[in-house]
């Protein structure tokens, strides 16, 4: 054992890779939602970038190391606290057996990620350990971790040396965020404006989607279409007169309007919207989507080798 949970902020569950093949199986891919603050704290303790990572939603979460050993974290939280002492984002740490790990509230963002060297152990269902909570499945028993839970280490991990981020690969995370995005097969319920407009996201988010308030049309009789397959970045229109876009454990396929998609690049931002956040699209086009695909993985790829968003 290597872990004990005390606090487990309003969210906390293991994540590993996302799955990959399954969603014609209606298995949709999980993972972080946010896979390059867990893939950065994973490189600071010698991990691969999907090794499995607590995800911590809102902050406000304490951990007890029952065992010395090296951590890290990344994501909204920028600092936290080891046994009273306060401790940085984005470097390897040490802990010693006993210590109190406790992270605050976020003033921007919504996840963070702790790793530790071989990262936690988990359960392994469809090829991944990423929790999967409406079907209950994977991680700690399916389910998000609560007061009193003991994790272990999945297995033998090499001690890192002291590590940081980059400077220049660290995420800058605000209240306000721009997303790249592409036409939908649905893209002519939307007037051109849509590019120009600035929408907010409401109270209504978990790890399945979030919801946009703003200057949506309403669609006709709720404007359903046959089912059609979906992805995460997927923004929908639905009959409430809002949007969702979608995250990593929502549905493969639905019958509202797919207006928008965030592009491959730029998903990962979308684990760090929280409430009353400010959003707006920019557009691009299908070759562009891919052209900011490649920059942004060759950007980081002296940092962090086989990463891939």
């Amino acid at each position: 054992m290597v872990l004990t949970v005390l606090k487990p902020s309003p969210l906390a569950t293991l994540q590993g890779s996302a799955r990959a093949g399954l969603r014609h199986q209606g298995i949709p891919a999980s993972g972080p939602a946010d896979p390059l603050s867990m893939a950065l704290a994973n490189r600071l303790c010698l991990n691969a970038p999907a090794a499995t990572a607590i995800e911590i939603t809102f902050g406000g979460a304490s951990f007890e190391f029952r065992q010395d050993t090296a951590f890290a974290f990344a994501g909204a939280v920028t600092f936290a606290t080891l046994s009273g002492v306060p401790v940085l984002a984005h470097e390897t740490l040490e802990a010693r057996r006993g210590d109190v790990l406790t992270f605050p509230h976020p003033a921007a963002g919504a996840r963070t990620y702790l790793a530790i060297p071989g990262g936690f152990r988990a359960d392994t269902l469809f090829g991944s350990t990423s929790t999967f909570l409406p079907a209950e499945f994977g991680g700690y028993s399916g389910r998000a971790l609560r007061a009193g839970d003991e994790l272990e280490r999945a297995g033998a991990a090499s001690k890192p040396p002291p590590l940081a981020t980059p400077a220049p690969l660290r995420p800058h995370i605000a209240r306000a965020h721009s997303l790249r995005a592409v036409p939908g097969p649905d893209f002519a319920a939307l007037a051109p404006a849509v590019w120009n407009e600035t929408f907010q996201t409401t109270r209504r988010m978990d790890r399945t989607g979030i919801e946009l308030a703003g200057n949506w049309p309403k669609p006709e009789n709720g404007a359903l279409r046959p089912s059609a397959a979906l992805f995460t970045g997927a923004v929908q229109l639905t009959p409430s007169g809002n949007a969702f876009v979608l995250l990593p454990d929502a549905q493969t396929t639905g019958g509202y309007p797919h207006v928008l998609q965030v592009i491959r690049a730029d998903r990962h931002l979308l684990g760090q919207i929280a409430p009353g956040d400010r959003l707006s699209f920019l557009n691009r086009s299908v070759d562009g989507a891919y052209q900011d695909l490649r920059a942004k993985t060759g950007y980081l790829d002296s940092w962090l080798p086989g990463f891939r968003f």
